[in-house]
This record gives structure tokens, sequence and C-alpha cells, in this order.
């Protein structure tokens, strides 16, 4: 069979826009290919959350569906597979499924209903659907093919260990007499996931001896990034062809086609980058802001994220500003003023002594500021006006504001609530701090972007004289490593300890940071999501409770 695979980028909500996109490859494939396979939810964009409880959204995404049907008359030697939210018309129930609709010949010729629905991480699609039955494969071009939809097909448990399902749609399909596999899929990315898929699917086909086509969407909705990487594989599950990963494309393939290879990857730090730049790009066009604005200290992080935006957008619509206090060093303002300048972005200086200052005489009779160290009250003062002068700037010129603190910083709270933590997204939120430097090497891996000083300089927030990270936190190769294993493995102190051999009462020191700013993090702008588990949708604890890590 000749498919061609639809991997494209929806917006969630703007059923017009993405049914305009899908008649573009109607238009140039129609009469050329025997089916064409747009990824789930496709009408609809991934994930539309309680859009699907609107009544007039439903009727938007049916008139939809009956429209481009009515496009597949012209040509009636090729079909479109595409997903959508279908109405169940039962008395019970959530009354909405989540299909794939086979159009052809004019009409909607059959649909096919996910039955495995996740409720895990950031999936919550029991809050919104029905489960549909088990069901036949779909006749079409002479073949009779097993449609499955993302979850469906998720059904390895010795690749995915924390999902369990006492179903197998593949394997139902392939019992029915399945002679191709073809998945439509909303699969979000997370690091080191696309080698999983990968060896998921492949599995399917080598264990039911049917080709195996997966089709899944691109780009970023909110804080997931979607990554594409769709791929067909033959009868042996070896890799027949496959499509890149975080840009749109369509390919044409024959099902027929021999495979030759595996699936061959990314580091961890290219993929990390290039997710990140997707989310960031998806995120500023699909909100309608014209460009972002930053604060640059000379670290690491503010560098990291202004080369992301740097990339995603063009230096022209990126604005830093470096504002400097009594306690930052010149050697931040300089390194802060080379990276602007290899980045071609533009640079303003605002220092913030004076307002500093006005603070710190306004609150003198409340604060009695003499006789005293600097204090976390006197640190943050400095950290909220840097994020009041962006979110000025944001209100003037309509820029987004990005922050740019990292994963081991939220975690552990080593942040500022209305201070740096200010901003409309969180760009690498989701980053541990080894992987920010990670990621700052494959950017400088043909040339130096950020300056090497700002990759080798002690880390440190410079609110107080001499100040370094490693004053309040320990090393952060050690530090992620704990909140690797607390947030991603959900492992308890005790266990920490035993697997790392750190100290007890180090590791229950970091736990409770933890566990005690869970209300900043509530309060933080939406982060990109690159590992397994981030804070965010997909991590749901307690503010007011009690209990232990």
């Amino acid at each position: 069979m000749k498919i061609a695979l639809a991997q494209l980028d929806p917006t969630v909500g703007d059923v017009a826009g993405n049914l305009a996109k899908a008649r573009k490859v109607w238009k140039k494939h129609a009469g050329k290919v025997d089916l064409i396979v747009f990824p789930e939810l496709f009408l609809a964009g991934y994930p539309p959350m309680d859009l699907l409880e609107r009544p007039s959204f439903r009727t938007e995404l049916q008139t939809a569906a009956r429209s481009l049907a009515g496009d597949t008359a012209s040509r009636p030697e090729t079909a479109i597979l595409i997903g959508t939210a279908v109405p169940t018309d039962a008395p019970t129930g959530k009354g909405l499924h989540n299909a794939a609709l086979l159009l052809g010949r004019g009409r909607i010729l059959a649909q096919r209903l996910k039955r495995l629905l996740p409720t895990y991480d950031v999936f919550d699609e029991n809050r919104y659907f029905d489960p549909g039955p088990r069901q036949e494969p779909v006749k079409w071009a002479g073949e009779r093919i097993g449609v499955t939809i993302c979850e469906d097909a998720f059904t390895n448990m010795e690749i995915w260990p924390d999902v369990r399902y006492s179903d197998d749609p593949v394997a139902d399909l392939a019992a029915a007499g399945a002679t191709i596999l073809v998945n439509l899929s909303a699969s979000p990315f997370v690091l080191d996931k696309d080698s999983a898929r990968f060896a998921c699917m492949a599995g399917h086909a080598a264990r039911h001896h049917v080709p195996f086509v997966y089709v899944n969407q691109v780009g970023g909705n909110d804080e997931l990034i979607f990554d594409g990487s769709s791929f067909c594989l033959d009868p042996s599950g070896k890799l027949a062809a496959r499509l890149p990963s975080f840009q749109e494309a369509v390919t044409v393939l024959d099902t027929e086609t021999p495979g030759e290879g595996v699936w061959p990857g990314m580091t961890r730090p290219e993929a990390a980058h290039k997710a990140l730049v997707l989310g960031l790009a998806d995120y500023v066009a699909k909100c309608g802001f014209e460009s972002v604005v930053l604060g640059l200290s000379g670290g690491i992080d503010s560098a990291v994220v202004a080369c992301l935006a740097a990339e995603a957008l063009g230096p022209d619509r990126v604005l830093a500003v470096a504002m400097p206090s009594r306690y930052s060093s010149s050697e931040s303002l300089e390194l802060a003023q080379a990276l602007a300048t290899n980045l071609g972005i533009s640079l303003k200086i605002v220092p913030v002594e004076q307002p500093h200052q006005a603070y710190l005489d306004l609150l003198a009779p409340l604060m009695d500021w003499t006789g005293h160290d600097v204090d976390l009250a006197q640190e943050n003062l400095q950290a909220r006006i840097r994020g009041n002068i962006l979110m000025a700037l944001s209100n003037r010129y309509g820029s987004l504001v990005l922050s740019t603190g990292n994963k081991s910083e939220l975690a552990v709270g080593y942040c500022t609530l209305y201070g740096d933590m200010s901003g409309g997204l969180a760009v690498i939120s989701d980053l541990p701090k080894t992987l920010v430097y990670d990621v700052a090497e494959y950017i400088n891996q043909e040339r130096e972007v950020i300056p090497k000083r700002i990759l080798t300089r002690p880390p440190s927030a410079e609110l107080k004289p001499d100040q370094k990270d490693t004053d309040s936190l320990p090393p952060y190769p050690v530090l992620d490593e704990i909140l690797r294993l607390c947030i991603e493995e959900r492992l308890s102190g005790r266990e920490i300890v035993d697997m790392t051999g750190q100290d007890q009462a180090l590791v229950d020191r970091i736990l409770r940071m933890v566990q005690r700013n869970e209300y900043k993090r509530r309060q933080a702008a939406i982060g990109l999501k690159v590992t397994t588990k981030s804070f965010g949708m997909g991590r749901r604890m307690p503010v007011a409770a009690r209990y232990r890590l």
C-alpha cells in the first residue's frame, strides 16, 4: 500500500486552521497514494483538554470531519485516516470517543475508537472520553488495516513498566487478520522516548509479521512538545522509513519496502536542545507574541535560554536585559555583553542600585537592617526588582518574558517568587543543572557562542558578597541525582541513600526542600517538559499537607 505520512503541527482549538493543513496535504497527494494518515485528534489539536466539554467545539469538529470527507469524492482512489473526537450517542458515560475516521469516496467510511485511555503523568483522557470496544480491521485498497490510536499500541510492559494493561489492541487486530498496522499518535516528547517507541512498535511488527506505520504529531502545545519521529517498519520490525524529528514533514512510502535499519536516536543534549527550540517557537507563535525579553546575568542558565530564544525566533526578536546590582561582578556584565554580541541580540543595561537602595530605605523602619548581614529578605528584593523591570518591558512592548530558572533550582526552591520566577514561559525549568551545562556544550560544539568562562565559573546568584550556589546546595551532580531519584523515580529518602551512598542527613534536607517549596512551583510559569516527570500538569502534589518524601 502506498501511504502518505502527514507529520504535522496542529494548533489546539484551531479546527479551521487544522482542517486547512489537512486539505493542503490532500490536494498535493490525492490520486497519488492509497491512503493519507494524520495524527491523533488532529482536527482538535492535542491535548484539547476542557475544550472537549464545550458543545460548540464538538459540533465544529463534526462539521470539519464531514467537510473533509466531502473533499475525498474528487479522488475516490485515495482515502484519509485522521484523528478527531466523535460523539458516542450513549445515554451514559462521557459521551465522546477519541476516534480515527476513514474518509473516502465523499463520506465517512468507518471509524475506529481508542480503547486504552491513559490517566498517568500528563494524560487525563478518562476525563473526556469513553473507551471504545474491541474492533475489526478496516478494508481499503485491498488491505485490512488494523487501526490503533496512540496508547493502544503502548502495551509492552518491558518497555513501559509503569503502564500495565490487560488488553492488547494490536494483538487483537493482528488476530483478526490485519495485513497492515497503523497507529495515529500524539505522543509527547521526553528524553530517550523516541528509541523506546521504536522498540515497542518494532516488537509489534516482528511479533505479528505485518508492516507497522506510526504517525506522530509534531510541535509544541503549552508545556508539551511533540517530536514527530514518525516511521514505517517492515514485517520483521526493521526501519523502512523515518520522518525527521522536531519538524513538519509529509513522506510517501510503500509498505512493501523492506527495512534496513534500526532507530538512530540522538544524544540527550541534542534532543533537549531541539525540543526546547521547537517548544519555545511554537509557544510564542501560538500565543501571538512577536518578541521575547529575558534577564541576562552572565550565568549559564540565562545564557542557554538566550541561545534557545535566538535560534527559535531569530536574534531580532530577542531583547536581553542586564540588571547589575552592588553585588554583581564586572565579569558578569562583560560575559553578558559578549554573549549578546555572539548571538546578535539586543542587550540593554539597567542597573538596579537606585531602586534597591530605595527599598532598603523604605523598609528600614520595619526591618532594621543595621548590624545584620545580607539576609534572604535583602537578597530577594533584588530579584523582585529585576522581575518588575522585565514585566514592565513586557507590558510596554507586548513581549513574552522568559524566566531562566532550571529544574534543580525549582525543585529545592532556590528561586524567588515574583522575582526570577516572573515570566510567561519557563524555558529550561525541566532541565537539571547538569543537563543545562551539557546543552551549553552542544550549543558550543561548532563555535564558541557561549563564552567559555560562563561554563567554567562557579554558579552564583550574586545577591550578596562572594555568594556561591554551593553555599546553600551540594554540588549539582550530587543534587541532580538525588532529585532525579526522588522526582522521576519516586523513591523514598531511605531508598535514595541505599542506592547512592549519600549521607542520610543530606538526602533528608534536600527532600524537605522539595516538599517545602511545592507552593512556589504552583505559582511558576508554564515550563517546557523534557523529562519523564516535570513540575507541571503531570506532577500533582498537595501543598497544605503533612507527608514525607
